[in-house]
């Protein structure tokens, strides 16, 4: 999400000094990766949409889709592989439609996009600043309509994404759960339609490959190597490093604070809920951190944000399911979901009353684990 699921992980050790360091660092992550990599286990579980069309045609059913007197409205949850993608779509529509407009439903604060935002300069707009009675149509990228309640408003012509498939129905759909990254599907399409990214979109999608698939930590296909290494000669490297190292905030660190006061530790567990929070990201940022100890393969982070609880379920994806741990323990409950060692829920709180005190900090956090634990 995150889109609301695909928020950023990327896991990083000490921040290289210097061009030749990251190029290096970069280069080693691929190498060892194609290593590991067993030729036929992940790309061969296609979509039947992809088993059934080439590249070409597929490129020519989405430019289809649109005329010249289109206005055309591209809407992501906002993580770097979420804007890159949306980049790409917009760059594919450049002389084919009348205008393309990309808006996001979070507030946007986390320092990496936002240096993604400043260094690339990228033009989004909140969607309720968008007057959708003016668009005649609508994509959907690196999310799918379940993933967030604003999602389910609109009757999307478009949605392209890599997160596991809900079943959404519209006149375009290109999902490839096999895929570690949306912006290696959208490279594909660029290269298919002939276009050489500009170096800013080439640092987009190489950064959203890159954090998506956790340098290659996690779930990733050959596919997503190809497009890390084509999107590799045409990025700025000096671009791609400041956005990398972008951290966290000082307004972050007293909810680290507070996370190490509050977490419980059970065995490979850690868990803690922080209460509110002035952003959801701080959960995100808090769980990313708890899964750089050593001996701990899950951390579940929580807090409350605008009247919901959002839980944040990091694990090392040997074991247990992420993302279907949360769908099944909290999905009837509101938006839950994700990948294997990543995944986000949202609850309304109104949902939850008459079951819980959510006021109640420590009965919150006996309740989100009770509830986790009936499923694991």
């Amino acid at each position: 999400m995150g889109g609301a699921f695909s928020p950023d992980c990327r896991g990083r050790n000490a921040a290289p000094t210097s061009r030749v360091t990251l190029v290096q660092t970069w280069l080693l992550e691929l190498t060892e990766f194609s290593k590991s990599f067993a030729p036929g286990r992940a790309d061969r579980r296609y979509t039947t949409f992809l088993m059934a069309t080439s590249a070409s045609e597929r490129l020519r059913r989405l430019l289809g889709l649109f005329s010249r007197e289109d206005r055309v409205l591209i809407v992501i949850n906002p993580d770097p592989d979420a804007m890159a993608s949306a980049m790409a779509l917009k760059r594919l529509l450049w002389r084919q439609v009348f205008s393309t407009t990309i808006a996001h439903v979070n507030v946007i604060s986390r320092p990496d996009n936002l240096a993604m935002i400043r260094l690339l300069k990228l033009d989004l707009l909140p969607i309720l600043e968008v007057n959708v009675e003016e668009i005649t149509r609508f994509a959907l990228l690196d999310s799918q309509p379940s993933h967030h309640e604003r999602f389910e408003e609109i009757n999307f012509d478009v949605i392209i994404d890599h997160h596991p498939i809900t079943g959404a129905k519209v006149p375009f759909v290109d999902i490839r759960p096999e895929y570690g990254a949306t912006s290696t599907i959208m490279t594909q399409y660029l290269r298919t339609a002939r276009i050489k990214p500009s170096a800013k979109l080439a640092t987009a999608l190489f950064y959203g490959i890159k954090t998506d698939t956790m340098n290659f930590e996690r779930k990733a296909i050959m596919e997503d190597v190809n497009a890390f290494q084509f999107l590799f000669r045409h990025i700025n490297v000096h671009m791609a490093q400041r956005i990398e190292h972008a951290e966290i905030t000082l307004d972050f660190l007293k909810y680290y604070r507070i996370a190490l006061e509050r977490m419980r530790v059970r065995k490979d567990r850690i868990q803690v809920h922080i209460g509110q929070v002035s952003n959801p990201d701080i959960c995100v940022s808090i769980a990313d951190f708890f899964m750089k100890i050593h001996d701990i393969a899950w951390a579940v982070v929580s807090g409350i944000y605008q009247g919901r609880l959002v839980i944040i379920v990091r694990n090392d994806g040997i074991r247990k399911d992420a993302g279907k741990l949360l769908g099944e323990s909290l999905g009837e409950m509101g938006a839950a979901g994700g990948h294997k060692s990543m995944a986000r829920a949202e609850i309304p709180l109104k949902n939850m009353q008459g079951l819980v005190d959510y006021s109640d900090t420590k009965a919150l956090s006996r309740w989100i684990i009770r509830k986790l634990d009936k499923r694991t």
